[in-house]
């Protein structure tokens, strides 16, 4: 485990170990390194060794995302980012550290983004208040997602989390560049403050 190496972060190889296994159900498109699940597959050890030691040493720093241009049924695009495999594999460790520690502070009227809840569990619960209550507030929560909203928790990683969560591996995410490609087909990057990510 971790601490045979005397590492500043305590993350146990299992942890890493279960994450890969998850990603690799998932599947998903390769990131902007290109490396596929089959790719990353075929020098697994090396890459799973790789992520712990860079996160139970405090350097991991995730690479750029891969800008995918989605088209929106209201007109237009959004852009998502693909992590790479690697990167999606560190995500997971941090959720999978997180979520026992954060599901028990969350409102009960949350669903995004929580095991066994997701848009229809939220819609039938709406549903049934309609018939509860005679008015509703609408507000667009676009704003909620600056940077800025979510610093204070990022910083200062809030007392349910791992110690090593809340110095880098929640804070890294949201400030990354992110990969392009121009007509001439060359990449480059640009600074952004967030950018949207496939979910572990």
């Amino acid at each position: 485990m971790s601490g045979q190496d005397e590492k500043p972060f305590d993350i146990p190889k299992r942890l890493v170990w279960q994450a890969w296994k998850r990603v690799a159900v998932n599947g998903g498109a390769p990131g902007a390194d290109g490396v596929t699940i089959e790719d990353f597959k075929a020098d697994l050890g090396d890459n799973l060794y790789k992520i712990w030691n860079r996160m139970s040493s405090g350097t991991y720093f995730p690479p750029p995302v891969r800008a995918v241009e989605i088209p929106k049924s209201s007109g237009g695009t959004r852009i998502l980012g693909v992590p790479t495999v690697g990167d999606r594999v560190a995500q997971t460790v941090a959720a999978m550290a997180l979520e026992p520690r954060a599901e028990y502070i969350f409102h009960d009227d949350s669903y995004g983004y929580r095991r066994n809840r997701g848009a229809l569990d939220a819609v039938g619960t709406c549903r049934k208040r309609c018939w509860e209550r005679a008015w509703v507030i609408d507000l667009d929560i676009r704003k909620f997602l600056n940077p800025w909203s979510h610093c204070s928790f990022v910083h200062c990683g809030g007392q349910n989390s791992p110690s090593w969560t809340a110095g880098g591996s929640i804070r890294r995410p949201f400030l990354r560049p992110v990969r392009t490609w121009t007509a001439r087909s060359r990449p480059s990057l640009t600074r952004c403050m967030m950018v949207c990510r496939e979910t572990p």
